[in-house]
């Protein structure tokens, strides 16, 4: 079915696998699902744990990760979605022929859908800061944490909010490829861009070099079984795995495009995203003395001192929080297009309403978010967390792990025709199915355990 046309049948879309009227480019196809893959995880929360279990250590088991399990699945929710021609849920009906396998498939969609409504927030943060940065309001000896802890704790949090998601659901209204590819074609190019200038300016620090040696020298006695769980985690979330967002984009997917090759690209582009990640925060922070703390902290208090203290401070923060929110936008929309995606093809939607009525329910879902970190609704807590934080943890600790394991599931045991999509050869066909059946799943019920807080790191 025509994901983008509610209205058109599924055989004119060739439920078996036709031609869709508007769909990914070969070239836009990698430059979205990099896109997506690209987000505010590699800046923040992968320079963190990268220090804790090891530096370079880690970050080989990382690469190791990435390619051993992370790849396979990748390449099944694209092999999913263009095999099934639909939403996350309808592909897995479709390809199975069992209807069961429409709600396990919907875990992934309600997970996006979850997601997306806090990721705006925390996208609309990166905004301010761009704005206040480029305009100097940022710097002048402002204590950055009570700076920040402001800005959170008034109601300009729900007007950015409100921007990111009227810009994210601006993208998807068009379509695929004049919307979601066009918007990925102008900002991956850009990101790199920025990426590149801020690893120029962090490597050229005064003091820099310790921060390098730190990222780069191997520390092998920091790791340990949970590590590798942790370096498979970030690896499996860092692809968008497990969130339907790769099986719907699938569905956009020529017939004639490497899907093997497709996920390749996405890899190496992660892999490369979150490297020059490391050598941003690792060399800006060791030159300033600054610890480089996990999550909004880092981002938010720990860096503006950073950039306040460097010449052209403004500049350089402006470029750093522009490409943060970059990252952010270009994996908001594919976050959105999954809902979207489901909407239309449920009830028959047109793109643009089916667009506009997801984006608003995931406006207003998001509010208590938007107002639970530090604003109006903080205060209200359920075992000791704000709905922001339990909106976080269900979504990245409990769905989306789920999701993921349902993929792996479905395609080592289930589909029966996974092979016709892989593009592989019958060698490298026999690695990624025992990949799938055995490796991925044992390693995604683990990490569920772990980052469900089963199991204590």
């Amino acid at each position: 079915m025509n994901l983008n046309k509610g209205s058109q049948n599924q055989e004119g879309a060739g439920g078996s696998g036709g031609k869709s009227s508007d769909q990914f480019s070969r070239y836009g196809f990698i430059l979205a699902a990099i896109g997506s893959a690209v987000g505010l995880g590699n800046m923040w929360k992968f320079p963190y744990i990268t220090g804790k279990y090891g530096g370079a250590a880690f970050f080989l088991v990382f690469i190791i990760c990435l390619i051993a399990v992370g790849l396979p699945v990748l390449l099944a929710e694209m092999a999913i979605g263009r095999g099934g021609r639909g939403n996350a849920s309808t592909s897995m009906v479709r390809l199975s022929g069992k209807k069961s396998w429409g709600g396990f498939g919907f875990i992934s969609i309600f997970g996006s859908f979850m997601i997306f409504s806090y990721y705006a927030v925390v996208a609309g943060w990166t905004l301010h800061y761009a704005y206040l940065s480029f305009t100097g309001q940022l710097f002048g000896g402002a204590d950055f944490g009570t700076q920040f802890g402001d800005f959170i704790g008034g109601y300009l949090p729900v007007f950015y909010q409100l921007l990111v998601v009227l810009l994210t659901a601006w993208v998807v209204a068009v379509g695929i490829s004049s919307g979601i590819e066009r918007f990925n074609k102008i900002l991956i190019p850009g990101l790199v861009v920025l990426l590149i200038l801020l690893v120029i300016r962090s490597l050229t620090l005064d003091g820099a070099g310790a921060g390098v040696e730190f990222f780069l020298n191997p520390d092998f006695s920091k790791l340990s079984p949970t590590a590798v769980l942790v370096a498979l985690g970030h690896a499996f979330f860092s692809l968008s795995l497990g969130m339907g967002v790769m099986i719907t984009y699938g569905a956009y997917v020529s017939k004639q495009q490497s899907l093997s090759k497709a996920a390749l690209a996405v890899g190496f582009g992660d892999l490369l995203y979150a490297f020059l990640a490391g050598l941003i925060i690792f060399p800006t922070t060791f030159a300033f003395n600054l610890e480089p703390a996990q999550g909004p902290g880092l981002v938010f208090v720990v860096l503006p001192t950073a950039f306040e203290a460097m010449p052209f401070g403004a500049l350089f923060g402006g470029l750093f929080f522009i490409l943060l929110a970059v990252a952010a936008l270009t994996s908001a929309v594919s976050l959105l297009e999954v809902p979207v995606a489901y909407v239309m093809e449920k009830w028959k939607m047109s793109r643009t309403k089916a667009v506009w009525m997801t984006a608003i329910i995931c406006f207003i879902v998001g509010l208590p978010s938007a107002l639970s970190v530090g604003g109006a609704v903080s205060g209200l807590t359920f075992g000791g967390k704000t709905f922001f934080d339990w909106m976080d943890f269900l979504s990245s600790n409990v769905l989306l792990p789920v999701g993921g394991l349902v993929v792996t599931l479905f395609a080592g045991w289930v589909w029966k025709d996974a092979y016709s999509e892989a593009d592989l050869t019958p060698g490298w066909y026999k690695v990624w199915k025992f990949a799938l059946r055995w490796v991925a799943p044992i390693l995604v019920v683990l990490v569920l355990l772990i980052s469900s807080g089963v199991i204590s790191e």
